[in-house]
Order: C-alpha cells, then structure tokens, then sequence
C-alpha cells in the first residue's frame, strides 16, 4: 500500500472548490464548539449560587476565577497545538481539541462541587487551541487577498453559535442547571465524530516545519513574532483591544441579573440576540467595507465604536432598551478580523499556525487578567445597593477606556509599518 505521507499530501487542498467545502467544515466546526460554549453561560451565575450559597457579586467573584483556571491553561497550551498543528497539520489538533472539549463537559455536569468545575475548566483550556488551529486552517486554504474575510466569516460562525448557544442553553436549563453540561458535551461528540468523518488535512507535507519547544512555549512563541519590524505595537493594540473586549462573557450573566434581574432564560435569549447581530456584522458587514476602506481603518473605525458601545451601556436602565442597543454594541466586531489579517500578511506561509499559536497567547493572557478584573470591578459597583458608587454597568466604563487606549499603539504600528 502507499505510504502514510502519500496519503498526507492527497489530503491537501489546492483548488478553489475543495477550499470552500474545507472553509465550510471549519465553519461548522467553529459554530458548533462557540455553540458548546454559549450554551452554558446562561446558567452559571444560578450554578455558583446552587453551590455556594453566596451573594451575585461573590458569585461573580468565582465566575471569574473560573474563567481564569481556563485562560491560564490556554495560555500555556496554545502555542504548543498551535505549533504541532505546524508540525503534525490541523486536522488532528482540531479532532484531540474537540474530544478533549466534550470530557470537560461531562465532568462539569457530574461536578458536585466547586472545585470539579475547576477541575473542568482547566481540561478545557488544555484543549482551547481549536479556534486558533481553525484560523491557521482558514489561512492555509485562503489566497492572501480572502484571508481578513474569511476570519471575518470564521468570527461569523462563532457568532452564529452563540445566536443557538444561549438560547438553547436557557431553555435547557429549564430541566436544571446541569443540563445544559450535557448537551453541549453531545453537541462537541458529534462535531468530533463529523470532523473524523469529513475534515481533510490542510497543510501539505512540504509546508510543514520541525517541532521545537522553544518556539512552542507561550513567551519562545511570542517573542518568535515579535522579531518581525512592528508587530510588538500591534499586539499591544490586540492585547488592550482583547482585554476590553472580554468584559461581555466575563460579566453580562451577572450585570444582567443584577440590573434588570433577569433569569437563565432571558440571559440565554440576550446572548443570542447579541451573537445574531455580531454574526451579521462579520458575514455581511467586513466584506463590503474592505472593498471600500482600508483594513487599518476598518480596525480603527471598530475600535472606536466599540468604546462607544461600551459607554452607552451605562445609561441603560431597561431592558428593552438594552435590547434595541445590541445592534450598535456588535457593530465593533469588525476590529479583530481586520487586525488579524493585518498581522497575517507579515507572516511567512509556513508560519500560520505560530501566529495564531501566538496571538491565542496573548488572548490567553487577556483572559487570564480580564475575568478577574472584572468580576473584580462589577463587584466593587455592586456588592452594596447603598453605596454612592453602585452601578451595575459601571464596569463597562472601565472597558470603554481601555477600548480607547488600543488606539495609541495601532496608530503608531501603521506609521512604522
């Protein structure tokens, strides 16, 4: 029979309508595991709560360190699938990722203690290089030209999952607060099994690199990417921008508790609305703006908007308004595709996974830091009705200005690149 490396490089992808049905599986892949995920932030607030018994605010508390546990082991996890993927292709790293994912669930829904939920975060986010692995996929399979629309389309299916995440994972909840474990774990088992199924490999043999755990740990894989003229200041951009941005998952199932006392349903129904509006933002909105303005001010148009998003939340004080609101908020999703092909056209082909390894760190590193600064600062706006201070939103301010300040090294990376 022919050799394994023989039927390596059949599986490659060199034409435009094999590309497109391999973008559709990552596509589905990608929709299915942000599914996975937004099923379940509906129902951890009353799950902390169920096994605590302390207040929201401290229930926040442990929500964040939660999120920390995850982003920690991310951190230290993804440069090394992101190198393997490299080394080895995508195709394994998203299918061991995936199986990994669907563990982690079952253990969360059987978890009868606070510290087994810990337990499944950090498996979890050993396996959370899929979004990152998927991206290299998508740039292995894109010429340069579709490379920024195609991770707008990526961050669309994300999107997309999070419009049935929430919502089914509100719904679920109504059969208790461990059922929506459970079908996100059945969810990511038959996206696994598709993936074994359907997914070819989308890095040929010749493109491949030797493993080295300098280059796959998460400072050797930054420090890597910082030696190409400029990038340093747009990471910084990412990182500030990232960090913002993390506010949403870190705190909406609390802020919306607290400010319009909302339940597991409602909060499922708002991150769907949310997830709707962003999916058709980077499906429909990146593509058109790209043929008419620049990728530098797609990026920089987003930035500021979403500090504006931000500060708006915190004259908001229904929720109905909340909701004709959710529109504007997702508009500022077009940053983040456009600062990642940005970044991407100044990376060599056979160096895809390394950046995205390398970015997924420094995202590792936002939600490392963000979770618990801002359950921290939601916390500090709410742990007493009394105080002269106490605003449900006023951790979104906070958000708005670091938004702000991702402007300063963005702006100066354009001038020096």
């Amino acid at each position: 029979s022919p050799p394994l490396d023989h039927h390596i490089k059949m599986l490659a992808i060199p034409s435009p309508r094999p590309r497109k049905r391999a973008a559709l599986f990552i596509f589905f892949t990608v929709f299915l595991d942000a599914m996975g995920i937004g099923i379940i932030m509906p129902i951890m607030p009353d799950l902390i709560l169920d096994l605590t018994g302390d207040s929201l605010a401290m229930a926040a508390i442990y929500g964040g360190y939660l999120s920390f546990i995850y982003a920690f082991m991310q951190f230290l996890a993804a440069p090394t699938l992101g190198n393997l993927s490299d080394r080895f292709g995508r195709r394994p790293v998203l299918l061991i990722s995936l199986l990994a994912l669907a563990i982690d669930y079952v253990i969360m829904g059987f978890a009868p203690t606070l510290w087994l939920l810990f337990i499944g975060r950090l498996i979890a986010g050993i396996a959370g290089g899929t979004h990152s692995t998927a991206n290299a996929y998508i740039a292995d399979i894109s010429i340069k030209e579709e490379r920024t629309k195609n991770f707008g389309l990526v961050g669309a299916a994300f999107g997309a999952g999070f419009v049935a995440g929430p919502v089914i994972g509100g719904l679920v909840s109504e059969f208790g607060t461990r059922a929506p474990f459970f079908a996100a774990a059945a969810l990511v088992a038959i996206n696994f099994v598709y993936g074994l199924l359907v997914l070819p490999e989308s890095l040929p043999v010749e493109k491949r690199r030797s493993f080295t755990w300098k280059r796959a740990n998460p400072i050797g894989s930054i420090k890597q990417a910082f030696a190409i003229p400029g990038l340093l200041l747009f990471f910084t951009c990412f990182f500030l921008y990232q960090f913002a941005e993390h506010i949403y998952p870190s705190i909406w199932s609390y802020y919306t508790r607290e400010a319009f006392d909302w339940n597991s349903r409602e909060i499922g129904y708002s991150l769907g609305a949310f997830g709707f509006f962003f999916a058709l933002v980077q499906a429909f909105l990146i593509g058109p703006m790209l043929r008419y303005f620049s990728e530098a001010t797609v990026a920089i148009v987003g930035i500021v908007i979403n500090a504006l998003a931000m500060f708006g939340l915190l004259f908001i004080f229904k929720g109905w308004v909340l909701y004709a609101f959710l529109p504007f908020t997702a508009l500022g999703g077009v940053a983040g595709p456009a600062m990642q092909g940005i970044m991407s056209h100044q990376i060599s082909e056979d160096a895809q996974g390394e950046l995205q390894g390398a970015l997924s760190s420094i995202l590792g590193i936002t939600t490392i830091l963000s979770p618990l600064f801002m359950t921290q600062a939601f916390s500090f706006f709410t742990h007493s009705m009394d105080d002269a201070y106490y605003h449900p939103a006023g951790a979104f301010g906070i958000a708005a200005i670091i938004t702000l300040l991702a402007l300063i090294p963005f702006r100066k990376a354009l001038h020096k690149s």
